[in-house]
């Protein structure tokens, strides 16, 4: 029954952003279109929170919904700083690859939280590291723009700049994600690390962007090398969100969350 309504959201998002596309210079159609194709996905999710009687963040497909809704708003925020229309419209088409893939692999939704999630650490852990994970989905695009431009001999500094305060901000939350886990982690089973392979996927995402930070700071010039290591952090990040599931390591993980309990 809950599932059934999703078409609803997908259809009505794709629609309202679809309008903002076409009605791209008109600033306040397109601004309208896209903050009510968010607030449908937002609906949704206080729609789930409420039928699940629990934080809509335990599965894969869960917190799909949250990166799907956080996106357009990252979109938003780069958009009113820098004002590049496609970085607003490569986040919205992100976002609905999100939901079409939560529409092809439908959830259970079962109201279940298991006792490891009834922590008050839970729904802030989640919530501040799918934020991050937008923000730097969104660094990474920035950087694939870069290397085309790079190559192209088109390379505009700014786009490099986009770059570095995307990652600053995202860095910031991945850190506060990984703060927030280790005393989740130390309530619920008693330690703080574990070497879970989850836990360690998040630790070389985390040196991956701190890489990026370190090689921007020391050395400023090597614009090319930098892009690509950035671009490239994101595959590490999809790896610890999904990746690392469909490793064989992985069915000793504490933090399988989706299977029935």
């Amino acid at each position: 029954m809950i599932w059934s309504n999703f078409i609803f959201v997908l259809l009505s998002s794709s629609l309202l952003w679809f309008l903002a596309l076409i009605f791209y210079k008109k600033e306040l159609l397109k601004r309208l279109f896209i903050v009510l194709g968010t607030v449908c996905i937002g609906a949704f999710i206080a729609f789930l929170w409420v039928k699940l009687e629990r934080p809509p963040l335990r599965t894969l497909g869960e917190t799909r919904l949250w990166y799907a809704f956080f996106l357009p708003a990252i979109g938003m925020i780069t958009y009113f700083r820098w004002r590049y229309n496609w970085m607003l419209f490569y986040s919205l088409g992100l976002s609905l690859v999100f939901l079409v893939i939560n529409y092809i692999h439908p959830e259970n939704f079962s109201k279940t939280l298991m006792p490891a999630l009834q922590s008050p650490w839970f729904v802030p852990h989640v919530v501040v590291y799918i934020f991050a994970y937008a923000f730097l989905a969104a660094s990474s695009l920035v950087a694939v723009r870069g290397l085309y431009q790079h190559y192209s001999q088109t390379l505009d500094r700014k786009i490099v700049r986009m770059a570095d305060n995307l990652v600053y901000l995202g860095f910031a939350f991945l850190s506060l994600g990984l703060l927030f886990g280790a005393l989740w982690a130390k309530e619920a089973w008693g330690h703080y690390w574990t070497w879970d392979p989850k836990e360690t996927w998040a630790l070389i995402t985390w040196l991956g962007y701190l890489i990026y930070i370190h090689r921007r700071y020391h050395m400023p010039a090597k614009l090319q090398s930098s892009l690509w290591i950035l671009a490239l952090a994101f595959v590490i990040l999809l790896i610890c969100w999904f990746g690392v599931n469909y490793l064989p390591s992985a069915q000793f993980s504490v933090h399988t969350y989706s299977q029935t309990p």
